[in-house]
């Protein structure tokens, strides 16, 4: 059962004290607050935990303080709506609003590999008013001989170039608690002139310990994406992991599920899965179409399949697009095969364009006809 206070009530009122005490009144419950800082409001909300099922909601309703009581419907009890009766406010970082209403682009390199690229990469997103970017320093390899990422030493330049060129979050993946530490202290040393989303790769999605600590570290923000052969509700329940530890602060990502059953694109595209998972959870959505899609195969109408995949998933209400990006697709050290061209990214942006616009559109036809 979850108890969602009015937005003004502090935590530490008389009364929400007295809410806490007739919850753990009860034999067997616990209580814990949580605080979730939205971008233009945040919520706080009090979990009983323990055998909730036969306690009466009534009680915890007469309290002024108590804007709803909410019971618990999914397992990803942090995350999840609950039958619509939690809200998704989305969160803000480094001036940066992520939310299920909002939408961004994050292009670049996909790891990594040299100063030269990567100052190039930056200096073309600043040319296209671009301030969200990928940028891969530790590289998970189904190969231990392929390359594994530059780790920490690229840090320092990667961050001094973001700064440079006023790139405000960059999506970074980590594949152990360490490079956690090491992006937060590169990132003091610097001055922190950017800000760094932490990305769970999809070998990871079930790594349990590194999604647990990860968690309990809330300065920076996760990217979670889908385990590329588990089912939704698994991904959704790893997912949890992470919001349990404390960090509410959570894009989920779809990127693809392994299965032959989606060639000749290297993952079988699960985008139709965006406005479900908006639907159960309260997280803002990203689709990966570079790892979906996997090459530079273009349709008979000329456009890329990478292209026709992520109008896909952002007519269906995507919040973000991860998508790859070099300037010498050729020389790269890691997924060059799939990376988009730099002189592709105008292109790539207005079409991500017009479809967000389409989706607005749909959007602003259902108001009219509930209206109406």
């Amino acid at each position: 059962m979850i108890i969602v206070l009015k937005a003004d009530m502090e935590i530490d009122a008389p009364e929400v004290e007295r809410l806490v005490e007739l919850a753990e009144s009860y034999p067997g419950v616990r209580t814990e607050l949580h605080q979730i800082q939205g971008a233009t409001r945040s919520l706080s909300e009090l979990y009983l935990l323990g055998s909730t099922g036969v306690i009466p909601t009534e009680p915890f309703e007469e309290f002024s303080c108590v804007e709803r009581v909410v019971r618990i419907t999914e397992k990803f009890r942090s995350i999840g709506r609950h039958g619509g009766g939690l809200e998704a406010v989305g969160f803000e970082y480094n001036g940066i609003h992520i939310a299920q209403d909002t939408f961004h682009v994050f292009p670049g390199l996909c790891a990594v590999d040299n100063r030269e690229n990567l100052e190039a990469m930056f200096r073309l997103l600043r040319e296209h008013g671009i301030q969200t970017a990928r940028a891969g320093a530790y590289k998970p390899r189904t190969s231990p001989y392929d390359f594994q990422g530059l780790g920490a030493e690229c840090l320092p330049f990667v961050f001094e170039s973001a700064g440079k060129n006023d790139i405000r979050i960059i999506s970074m993946e980590v594949t152990h608690e360490s490079h956690v530490d090491e992006i937060l202290e590169a990132l003091r040393i610097a001055g922190n002139p950017t800000g760094v989303m932490i990305q769970i790769g999809t070998r990871n999605a079930q790594n349990f310990e590194l999604l647990k600590s990860v968690g309990q570290q809330t300065e920076l923000p996760v990217l979670f994406k889908r385990g590329m052969g588990i089912t939704l509700e698994e991904s959704l329940n790893a997912c949890e992991y992470v919001a349990s530890g404390g960090n509410r602060r959570i894009v989920f990502c779809l990127r693809g599920m392994k299965t032959n059953l989606g060639d000749p694109h290297r993952n079988f595209v699960d985008f139709a899965h965006v406005p479900v998972v908006k639907r159960l959870t309260r997280l803002p959505v990203c689709i990966d179409p570079s790892h979906s899609v996997g090459s530079r195969a273009v349709a008979p109408d000329g456009l890329l399949d990478v292209f026709h995949v992520t109008a896909q998933g952002v007519i269906a209400g995507a919040n973000m697009v991860l998508v790859d990006f070099h300037p010498k697709p050729g020389e790269a050290l890691c997924d060059g095969p799939q990376a988009l061209l730099v002189e592709e990214l105008a292109r790539f942006l207005e079409d991500a364009k017009i479809v967000r616009e389409a989706y607005e559109a749909r959007l602003r036809r259902v108001a009219i006809s509930s209206t109406g």
